[in-house]
């Protein structure tokens, strides 16, 4: 084979490895965000005092997490640039070069648009247009806003991930009440002291961004405090849930355990001393982070469970 022969069959290759899979247009809607999206809109849809016939209920968690998706690439789209220097990012399919970023904001934008309507048709328009509001707080109030202006980013912009259970109870009962709003409660007031545990072991990743995580604005021992005071208000909030109309005592059992060792993870970061090895610092944040995962997917487990209980006279305080 001649050398021209060799070189052209070579490009054709690099050609074909550059060229995006169905797996680089799945991780442009984010899957690991999708999941939580999806559960936590499952448990809302199942804890509404309402049944929900099956079709319907699947319907309406595929089109809630198509919506997740669709911001999730529009997030990608917008974050390009700065996800091409944090090495949490860089690998991602824009960066990477699989995607143009063109293509991203079609995608978001097209699956936006047909999440929310479909969402509308297959339950409620009130449903509807909380997906389409969530959206847009995602795409624009936070990922185009907040992010790199202001170190309460996070806090403000958690609400966007805090409004799939309202949703999926919307979307089960075409109205809203105290519960949902106790779930959107919960994962909004998680969703900093989440954040900023991967900021403080991922710290060197937003100062090369330029991203004004509380960790580069007001430094570490700033942000632990934010944690613990965070913290322990999630803690009140969690377990005074347990006595709504979604707790019980099999979620009040799992409350007590997850927020006793949540507060300890807590008080451990905010404790410790600075001087402290970089390795040892990395292992308390780490497993804080790692917790905060487990944390919120067992708070939602046990609501699923006194929900899905009720119908026995099993759940609740009944």
């Amino acid at each position: 084979m001649s050398d021209a022969s060799i070189n052209a069959s070579t490009a054709q290759s690099a050609g074909r490895e550059d060229e995006a899979s169905f797996g680089d247009y799945f991780a442009l809607l984010k899957p690991r965000v999708m999941s939580l999206v999806v559960f936590t809109a499952l448990v809302g849809l199942l804890a509404a005092p309402v049944p929900v016939h099956p079709v319907i209920g699947f319907c309406a968690i595929l089109f809630i997490a198509i919506g997740g998706g669709a911001s999730g690439a529009l997030n990608m789209w917008w974050d390009a640039d700065i996800d091409r220097v944090m090495k949490r990012t860089k690998g991602r399919p824009i960066p990477a070069g699989k995607i143009e970023p063109g293509e991203a904001m079609a995608l978001g934008l097209a699956l936006s648009g047909l999440s929310v309507i479909m969402l509308g048709l297959a339950t409620n328009v009130i449903a509807g247009v909380f997906l389409a509001f969530t959206i847009f707080f995602y795409a624009v109030v936070y990922t185009m806003w907040l992010k790199r202006s202001t170190p309460h980013n996070i806090v403000i912009g958690g609400a966007a991930g805090a409004f799939p259970p309202v949703i999926g109870w919307i979307a089960a009962t075409g109205s809203m009440s105290v519960e949902p709003w106790l779930m959107f409660a919960l994962t909004f007031m998680w969703t900093p002291p989440h954040f900023w545990a991967l900021a403080l072991f991922m710290r060197s990743d937003y100062d090369d961004a330029g991203v004004p995580m509380l960790t580069v604005t007001h430094g570490r021992p700033a942000t632990r405090v934010h944690i613990l005071v965070y913290t322990i208000l999630l803690a009140l909030l969690a377990v005074g849930t347990a006595f709504s109309g979604i707790g019980g005592p099999l979620y009040l059992a799992v409350a007590l355990v997850l927020n006793a060792l949540f507060l300890r993870g807590a008080w451990r970061i905010w404790h410790r001393d600075e001087d402290m090895s970089e390795a040892d610092n990395f292992k308390v944040e780490r497993g804080f982070f790692k917790l905060s995962l487990l944390y919120l997917f067992l708070h939602f487990g046990a609501i699923l469970v006194e929900a899905l209980l009720k119908p026995y006279g099993l759940g609740g305080w009944s």
